[in-house]
């Protein structure tokens, strides 16, 4: 049985698809070329592949609307955009599709194969954990289906912003895991136009303002030197 995750090079330019699909088989993995959207749907029908390297310039489909599809398709599988374009919006708008990861060319292949190694320990770790409507964080409750914080005291509700409550939302996915300060600007930036280097670390301070009890001294949300930052639920 093949163990090999199977990566999909999604490239209508025919060189470049054939260098990319020949280094990504030297790092030992199973790799498939197609130069279409078409040709994707076809083989994703077929199997569903561990990471696709999706081009955003392809003759018959828009990738953006690939990535969606792809999204829609499965949760799980790994996105990584690639464009001659580097623009920041068309990197919002990738990850707004559901991408996990975004490279302009012309670009390092030794970049590259750090990107999908990365994203694929993402799409193939751990289930996400299960959780229910609300969770205890810090002194508030997350509600996730009203998308508020809930003071348990008063039942007072609190709103959050697009990328506040998708930053709690991941948060309680994970809990007590060390979550990477560039990964969780990535998938939340494109809920608002904070994608710089420093805006995760603002929301972060905002976000203990509102739910831990001593914001200066944080339990809830703290923070993992040299990594980013961790969700502790409470124990009692």
């Amino acid at each position: 049985m093949e163990h090999r995750p199977h990566i999909v090079v999604v490239e209508d330019e025919a060189t470049q698809r054939h260098l990319l699909v020949t280094y990504l088989t030297r790092q030992n993995f199973r790799v498939s070329g197609v130069d279409c959207g078409a040709a994707l749907r076809k083989l994703v029908q077929r199997e569903r592949p561990a990471l696709v390297l999706l081009d955003v310039g392809l003759p018959d489909e828009d990738g953006f609307a690939l990535a969606r599809w792809l999204r829609e398709s499965s949760a799980r599988i790994g996105i990584i955009m690639v464009t001659a374009a580097s623009e920041t919006v068309d990197r919002i708008v990738g990850l707004e599709t559901g991408a996990d990861d975004y490279i302009a060319k012309p670009f390092d292949h030794r970049e590259l194969l750090a990107r999908v190694k990365s994203v694929l320990r993402r799409a193939t770790g751990a289930p996400l954990a299960t959780v229910g409507p609300r969770i205890r964080m810090g002194g508030r409750v997350l509600d996730l289906e009203k998308r508020v914080l809930v003071d348990p005291s008063n039942g007072k509700e609190e709103t959050l912003t697009a990328s506040e409550f998708d930053l709690l939302r991941i948060f309680a996915e994970h809990p007590n895991k060390p979550l990477q300060r560039d990964w969780l600007l990535e998938v939340t930036a494109h809920r608002e136009m904070e994608a710089f280097d420093r805006a995760i670390d603002l929301r972060i301070t905002r976000l203990r303002r509102k739910i831990e009890l001593d914001p200066a001294h944080p339990n809830a949300i703290r923070t993992v030197r040299g990594v980013g930052y961790m969700f502790v639920p409470p124990t009692h």
